[in-house]
């Protein structure tokens, strides 16, 4: 029986700082040694920061990266590391791992299984690998793996973990998070430790970049499918532990591998007490939606160098939820409210905005907008002509709304967070140039009935109503004319968010989407269609579903293609 320690640092890099990526990892191999590590590993292209997209294209950032990799291997010393970065391969570029021991690169993984759907664009950048990586510390045998490598069934790294007689497979990965992949990941790997009938190692990326959140959540996994141990999510984790193997007779050669044979840690550090593994509590599909808009809001704001956003704050539902994320993320005295009032905005809304304001600390600035909307009018009145007032004036109201936002933030310098949700945005019941103006949107993926759900954790987890309760019980409208509410121009959210989520998210034709009528369905689909060109120019926001408008849906403007395909199709 041998006894190995084993960290996974569960860091949160940013994409194209090499060097604070390296002084990061840096410190976790140094805290790794302090612990008596034998071997620690790091996320898939922590490096370079993942995805690092067309940076890649750049001969001189894969250049830069390597360079690090070498003079971070020199400070490796008493430890083994496994490290992912951008290597040259061949005529191409490869994601891969590199294995350091004790002060030098001593082998390179190329990542074999290249993922090409949703999200994922690697075999635009990468060539894929074609032989594995293993080594030894003290008869205990490993193999490395990157993220994808595990996912497909009789891959040639799981042949190769099964040929070679591994004891140990250790996984890097960035994967993305969408409500329940935690639960996915945990699955694919219970698959994969059975089939291979050796423990699994899988560590995750943390972080937020640009659309994409990484909620970490790393974990160890017996050969029996059971996590033995986990990280923390949506934060940085250093996770340790200590594993006792007994290890397989090994075959005579490896099979398509390069195989080393590494020393262990020998640091009197090895001398302390057994580290216990842990378990982290697992979170519900509301707290852990919450958690990745939380840490997407933070890294947004805080990789792109900004110090304070600004939110319309219109007394409704949307802004009132995307304020107390931006004040969890960020701390309330970086957020600021703006109310721009108009003679079609309500005592109660007005109300309503002033005491979230309160209700979360922030600062609220109000700008009636009624003089402005005159002016415009007046100017425009020859233009338009004789005839009454519609759809203009209606939008002309939240242009002006974005174009304050806007010229405040040109001022102060704060970044504009846009209120809209998925189910608005799906349909076009949006004003380009108005609520879509600003930098980024938070809840862009998030449908309306889960806008609701989350409000009601937000002040379950305060103990009390941060968002007052008459803006959650208020009948959603946008207030640009007399009386107006949402379902004047739409179906009831309980009703429109399933039809979206089977034509948007799961690709069901409208002759499949059964229980509601067809002719509504067909509505539905159409304004869905049309609006293509407004979600092209909307900023960009956080990915919580497992298609979201941008990276995973991605359909052209210019369309004319009327009938729906079918499921899979």
């Amino acid at each position: 029986m041998t006894t190995l320690r084993i960290a996974q640092a569960q860091i949160n890099p940013t994409v194209g700082a090499i060097s604070e990526n390296i002084s990061k990892i840096r410190s976790q191999i140094d805290a790794a040694v302090s612990a008596g590590v034998d071997i620690v590993t790091f996320p898939e292209l922590a490096v370079t920061g993942y995805p690092p997209e067309d940076l890649l294209l750049r001969r001189s950032f894969v250049r830069e990266n390597i360079e690090a990799l070498h003079d971070l291997a020199q400070h490796c010393r008493g430890i083994s590391a496994i490290v992912g970065f951008a290597d040259w391969f061949e005529d191409s570029i490869s994601n891969a791992a590199a294995l350091i021991s004790h002060g030098s690169i001593t082998g390179v993984y190329h990542k074999i299984e290249l993922p090409n759907y949703g999200v994922f664009d690697e075999k635009r950048y990468f060539k894929a690998g074609e032989r594995c990586l293993v080594f030894d510390i003290s008869g205990v045998r490993f193999s490395v793996t990157i993220c994808e490598d595990i996912w497909i069934p009789g891959s040639i790294t799981e042949t190769c973990a099964i040929n070679n007689s591994a004891d140990i497979v250790l996984n890097i990965s960035g994967s993305p998070f969408f409500a329940g992949k935690y639960q996915i990941r945990k699955t694919i790997a219970t698959r994969f430790a059975r089939a291979v009938n050796c423990m699994l190692f899988f560590n995750n990326l943390v972080g937020g970049q640009d659309e994409l959140v990484f909620d970490g959540g790393s974990f160890v996994i017996d050969a029996n499918g059971q996590v033995i141990s986990s990280a923390a999510r949506f934060c940085e984790d250093l996770l340790i532990n200590d594993v006792d193997v007994r290890p397989k007779e090994k075959p005579p050669a490896c099979w398509n591998s390069v195989c080393y044979s590494l020393n262990p840690n020998s640091s009197s550090a090895r001398k302390v007490p057994t580290v216990q593994r842990r378990a982290t509590q697992e979170l519900g599909e509301i707290e852990e939606i919450y958690g990745a808009l939380v840490l997407g809001v933070r890294d947004y704001v805080g990789k792109n160098g900004f110090k304070t956003v600004v939110i319309g704050l219109s007394g409704g539902i949307d802004s009132a939820l995307t304020a107390a994320v931006a004040v969890e993320s960020l701390g309330a005295d970086r957020v600021i409210g703006v109310t721009m009032p108009s003679v079609y905005t309500s005592v109660e809304t007005l109300s309503d905005a002033g005491s979230l304001a309160s209700n979360l600390g922030i600062e609220l600035i109000e700008v009636p907008i009624e003089g402005i909307l005159s002016s415009f009018l007046g100017v425009l009145a020859g233009p338009f002509k004789a005839g009454a007032l519609g759809l203009e004036k209606e939008n002309l109201q939240a242009r002006i709304r974005g174009a304050i936002l806007m010229a405040l933030s040109n001022r102060f310098g704060w970044l504009v967070l846009t209120t809209g949700n998925k189910s608005e945005t799906a349909v076009g019941y949006c004003t380009l140039y108005g609520d879509t103006a600003g930098g980024f949107a938070v809840i862009k993926d998030v449908p309306k009935t889960l806008v609701y759900q989350l409000s009601d954790f937000v002040n379950s987890k305060a103990g009390t109503d941060l968002i007052p309760d008459s803006v959650i019980r208020r009948p959603p409208t946008a207030e640009l004319r007399p009386n107006q509410k949402d379902e004047d121009s739409l179906p009831p959210y309980s009703v429109l968010d399933p039809i979206l989520k089977a034509y948007v998210e799961e690709d069901v034709s409208c002759d499949e989407i059964r229980g509601y009528p067809a002719d509504l369905v067909r509505e539905v689909a159409r304004m869905v269609d049309r609006n293509e060109y407004k979600r092209r120019q909307a900023p960009p926001g956080i990915k919580i579903t497992p298609k979201a408008f941008g990276r995973d849906r991605r359909l052209p403007i210019t369309n004319r293609y009327t009938k729906h395909a079918s499921k899979g199709s």
